[in-house]
């Protein structure tokens, strides 16, 4: 009986160790993954960070995007692109003159950028998020493109499609503008929208919306509407096609983050 009761006080014991990383450790940490695309040869890389799915909140303020800011920064990055969800319920906590302010704080010599995710679609905030990125000198891709030249006189397009809930995203419009690129970026929202971009000729997605799952416990998955097939990580589309799936830095539904920390993803690419 002795033996009963102290193993059921353990597993209450770490049950609540567990819960308490879940919602107040692991949801507050930064990592920052590296990744290398393309081949050395001796030509000046371009560093392509990617933030996603902030989704500020009371218990996600605006003091924790201080943190995320200066780790961003500290990446010292060329180019910086955001892949939507900058506010979990803009109706209940949106702080736009602290937003603005820190997001202006970003720096990135060859530009930052924008997509739209489904929660910047509701509570108000797609009357904000436009003005939003425009204050803070990003640019708002919205089916649209444009051209960045390297450092090597290479020619990079940058391009992002709407929303896929909320928003009419459409790939061929988005490269429409498109002209004797040597790379192309497609930045989408959610992931499994974006199959048939393997007939554009497009190098490299970057996506978010699934969280990673936000809980990982094994032989318990869980996904999101739109990222069910790809949900974290690395995806070869096709020989010429990568898609690259962030896991977000807040949360939604819940506060809570278990064995899926908050990510900063940094790209080496080599064109």
């Amino acid at each position: 009986m002795k033996r009963l009761l102290l193993t059921f006080l353990s597993i209450v014991v770490l049950g609540i160790a567990l819960a308490g990383y879940a919602f107040f450790i692991e949801p507050k940490r930064i990592t920052i993954n590296h990744h290398s695309l393309g081949t050395n040869t001796g030509q000046t890389p371009v560093k392509v960070l990617q933030l996603s799915d902030i989704h500020l909140k009371k218990d996600y303020s605006t003091e924790q995007l201080k943190k995320i800011v200066t780790a961003a920064n500290n990446e010292e990055p060329d180019i910086i692109v955001f892949t939507g969800d900058l506010f979990d319920n803009f109706a209940k906590y949106g702080p736009i003159n602290e937003t603005i302010a820190l997001m202006n704080e970003l720096k990135a010599p060859l530009g930052k950028f924008a997509i739209w995710g489904n929660h910047d679609y509701g509570g108000g905030a797609h009357s904000v998020y436009p003005n939003i990125w425009s204050s803070s000198g990003f640019h708002l891709l919205k089916n649209t493109g444009t051209t960045i030249q390297t450092a090597d006189n290479k020619m990079i397009y940058l391009t992002g499609i709407d929303d896929a809930m909320f928003g009419t995203p459409s790939i061929e419009e988005a490269i429409q503008n498109r002209r004797n690129a040597d790379y192309t970026i497609l930045l989408s929202h959610e992931p499994d929208v974006v199959d048939t971009a393997v007939n554009y000729d497009i190098s490299l997605i970057l996506s978010g919306h699934s969280h990673g799952g936000q809980v990982n416990i094994p032989f318990i998955p869980v996904t999101n509407v739109l990222a069910e097939k790809y949900t974290k990580g690395f995806y070869a589309l096709n020989a010429q096609t990568t898609l690259y799936v962030n896991t977000g830095l807040g949360t939604t539904l819940i506060s809570a983050r278990f064995r899926v920390p908050p990510e900063i993803a940094v790209f080496q690419l080599y064109i």
